[in-house]
């Protein structure tokens, strides 16, 4: 008799279980860059895990895209990339490998603080491409994507504020494709607000030590992170991580470092090292090394608080905090 009663109640609690509603599969999303996919890992946090194309110490500025990541994108429910200014390897594929996915291009976002790329090797000092202060927005409406965005630089998650505009779009993407776990992601996009405001506070007590102490950097990356703190670059070695600079822009950029008293130069991890040392010759500018997109960390939530401490790090030290 007990046993016959236990083999009812399972089946009543079976039947049960069938009665209610499916949860819908938690959906596929694919991130391009490590900074980017920190941050949508954030706001799922506990729901899913979203996958990465840009792995490892690879650069966006010249990925070639593998037969695995095509068939990420094909699966894919939401992809979430910069935009083609800086994932340009993957204009193409998202024709052709993602036609049925949602696209959240992040250079399109409303109310995202977009600075204008610099040209030449060498800069004024806090000429942070454009006038009247660092709240300078662009107005998305009524202009061709290509032709709005050419002069704009894309880095825009070194910038916290910027984050916190990354973060809430996809909370709010990520909910419209799951809505039986929209809470979870609204909840966890607040709780990682909270840590944004925090670590801002942080550099901001950190850097203000070092703001007027000019530096080279190796390309216009930074941007965005100098804004922000109020940092004093002064030129870049190239225009495009991809383009090796001129001997008469190397030859500006040492003029610049010498007249300018810059106090460091800075590589990056995968890119030239010898070109830093051809512009300090002759010099008093010590050299370091910034790192925009986390090539040697971890991918993961905590890759992006991490990224932007280590950036403030190696600012400190090199110019002598």
């Amino acid at each position: 008799m007990r046993r016959f009663a236990l083999s009812a109640t399972l089946t009543a609690a079976l039947a049960a279980a069938a009665a209610l509603p499916a949860h819908a599969e938690v959906p596929k999303v694919v991130v391009s860059i490590k900074p980017i996919h920190s941050l949508v890992a954030s706001v799922m946090h506990g729901v899913g895990e979203p996958a990465l194309l840009v792995r490892g110490g690879a650069s966006p500025h010249s990925y070639t895209m593998k037969p695995s990541d095509a068939k990420a994108l094909s699966a894919a429910d939401l992809v979430v990339w910069v935009g083609p200014e800086l994932e340009s390897f993957l204009e193409k594929p998202l024709k052709a490998n993602a036609p049925k996915a949602t696209l959240l291009t992040l250079m399109d976002l409303k109310g995202l603080s977009l600075l204008e790329t610099r040209e030449g090797g060498a800069w004024e000092a806090h000429d942070h491409g454009h006038k009247g202060g660092h709240d300078h927005k662009h107005d998305h409406k009524g202009h061709d994507h290509a032709e709005e965005h050419e002069e704009l630089n894309s880095h825009i998650w070194l910038d916290p504020a910027n984050a916190r505009a990354i973060v809430k779009a996809a909370a709010e993407a990520l909910a419209a494709k799951d809505p039986a776990d929209a809470e979870a992601y609204r909840t966890n996009a607040d709780r990682t607000l909270q840590q944004l405001d925090a670590l801002d506070a942080e550099l901001k007590a950190a850097l203000a030590p070092v703001k007027d102490k000019p530096f080279v950097v190796f390309h216009d990356a930074y941007q965005y992170f100098e804004a922000r703190y109020d940092l004093s670059a002064v030129g870049s070695i190239t225009v495009s991580p991809d383009r090796r600079p001129s001997a008469k822009r190397l030859s500006a950029i040492r003029a610049k470092i010498g007249g300018l008293g810059a106090a460091c130069v800075f590589a990056e991890p995968q890119f030239e090292p010898a070109l830093v040392q051809t512009v300090v010759e002759g010099t008093k500018a010590k050299t370091g090394v910034l790192d925009p997109e986390g090539t040697e960390l971890p991918e993961g939530e905590a890759l992006y608080p991490t990224l932007l401490r280590n950036l403030a790090a190696s600012l400190r030290g090199c110019l002598g905090a």
